[in-house]
């Protein structure tokens, strides 16, 4: 029994020798640490060979990482948005209107009921991009508002008025009547690279001023949740934490330069679960620029059917290479078709930069003008050609795109585009102007009308294309009723109803 006791006396002084031990090694490494982060500087972006402890603590030049300069330089660039939807509580077939109307008219020639309209709040963020009050965020942060309010870093508040929007990459411009504001330094996105840190600065939950870190994850990511026929997906994915809230907010690097907005999450809950996603900056800024110039995006296409290439679809075509974007078909009168591009060819490079996958090329491309060259590399049955491509616009030509000049339009509180040629003949119309934004305005106020409407009548009048639509409502007062189809459902007809005074 003694001889148990001794050895379990033994046994316990070794134990407390090593945990003595090892309390002092952790002190010594958190001194160590501390040390280190006292010298620390802005970092340059680059990865050092080692394990990947080393790599995820320290920079090249072996300072350790810092999100602190990031965060400080950016976040008085990243504002809180509020935007306020006001919706009818209930619908009424309009005064004066006998119910053996209902049939013709349709369930949706509605008026606001006796009830008045209710506000619907949502919330999102946006990033000073000018001194003079520019900012981006999302269009879904701001679709459909009657009221839109930007709350500074430091508190300070502003209304804010749309100045553009663009559903094709969800990107919108608001500006605010202030001057002397802290605008974010827009950096490369072209040039960030997969495994590269970055924070995501937003608003999430209302939880203002939120900074959260990750890597870039992936590059060119298109997760299919735009729903507008001209959609470009070409995401850079991060796992830096992004909840709702965040949309419109800032992706940076650590030099605190812009590279995304951050406008989506894969999620089955809702809420943030491993992959955000940001549209490129570099996609961002022709964007902006556009809105601000001219009111709306100008954007150049090629016309063509396209698909990503990969293993199946090259054993299927009975081609050699296996990245690059599969050229279907062409349209006729195209851009592509007029530059010599054909059924078959895969295309491979864009002014330089390689092409992998259809998400490559249409952000390549998107970020053009009607009327602007772009090189294209293609392969054609295993032999290398280039062919230089003039853009053209939806239309067809190489005309810059004009928001309306009467302002009738812009009444209305939505963005306008003519239906393409080919998809009016499809939908077996002479043409149509499809709204493909909604914000604050007449129709998103007194109507139930939804993005995606197609617009072949204005008071019985036929309207072909955004000038007669346009020619159709200026000068006018009153009572206006719009109709029309989605095109899921061309065998209903609907008719919207609403007042210009």
């Amino acid at each position: 029994m003694n001889r148990l006791l001794e050895s379990f006396r033994t046994a316990n002084a070794r134990m407390m020798g090593m945990l003595l031990l090892s309390a002092v090694l952790g002190s010594g490494l958190t001194v160590g640490m501390l040390k280190l982060a006292e010298g620390r500087r802005p970092l340059v972006i680059e990865h050092r060979d080692g394990t990947p402890a080393v790599q995820s603590s320290y920079t090249a030049d072996g300072s350790p990482v810092d999100f602190t300069y990031a965060a400080e330089k950016a976040m008085p660039s990243v504002v809180h948005i509020k935007s306020t939807q006001l919706r009818s509580s209930g619908r009424t077939l309009s005064p004066g209107v006998p119910d053996i109307f209902r049939d013709f008219f349709g369930d949706e020639f509605f008026s606001p009921s006796p009830g008045g309209s209710q506000p619907s709040v949502g919330t999102g963020s946006g990033v000073i991009i000018s001194a003079d009050g520019y900012i981006i965020t999302n269009n879904h942060v701001i679709d459909g508002a009657s009221d839109i309010e930007v709350s500074l870093s430091n508190n300070q508040t502003y209304k804010a008025e749309v100045v553009g929007v663009d559903p094709s990459t969800d990107i919108a411009v608001i500006k605010v009547e202030a001057d002397g504001l802290t605008a974010i330094p827009f950096g490369n996105s072209d040039q960030v690279r997969v495994g590269e840190w970055v924070l995501a600065i937003g608003n999430p939950f209302n939880l203002n001023s939120t900074v959260t870190a990750g890597i870039v994850s992936a590059k060119s990511r298109n997760i299919n949740i735009l729903r507008d026929r001209a959609a470009i997906e070409s995401f850079i994915q991060t796992d830096a934490a992004i909840n709702p809230g965040n949309s419109g907010g800032a992706l940076v690097n650590l030099a605190g330069e812009l590279i995304g907005i951050n406008t989506a999450i894969a999620s089955p809950t809702g809420s943030y679960s491993g992959y955000g996603f940001a549209v490129p900056v570099v996609l961002v800024r022709k964007i902006v620029e556009d809105l601000v110039q001219y009111g709306t995006v100008q954007r150049g296409y090629l016309g063509a059917t396209i698909r990503s290439l990969d293993g199946n679809l090259a054993r299927e075509k009975g081609l050699n290479l296996t990245e690059g974007v599969y050229v279907d078909s062409l349209l006729a009168n195209s851009a592509a078709e007029e530059a010599g591009i054909k059924s078959g060819d895969v295309i491979t490079a864009v002014d330089g930069k390689t092409v992998k996958s259809s998400s490559d090329l249409l952000a390549a491309v998107g970020a053009r003008r009607p009327g602007d060259k772009v090189a294209v590399v293609l392969s054609r049955k295993g032999q290398t050609r280039e062919v230089t491509v003039v853009l053209k616009n939806r239309a067809g030509n190489t005309d810059i795109v004009k928001k309306s000049e009467t302002g009738a339009l812009n009444k209305l509180g939505a963005e306008f585009e003519t239906l393409a040629p080919e998809v009016a003949r499809k939908l077996g119309l002479e043409g149509g102007v499809r709204v493909s934004s909604l914000s604050a305005g007449k129709l998103s106020q007194s109507t139930q009308i939804r993005t995606g409407f197609i617009i072949t009548h204005v008071d019985g009048k036929r309207v072909r294309n955004v000038e007669e639509l346009d020619t159709a409502l200026d000068g006018k007062s009153g009572g206006v009723m719009l109709e029309g189809f989605y095109e899921n459902n061309l065998a209903r007809k609907y008719y919207y109803g609403f007042g210009l005074d």
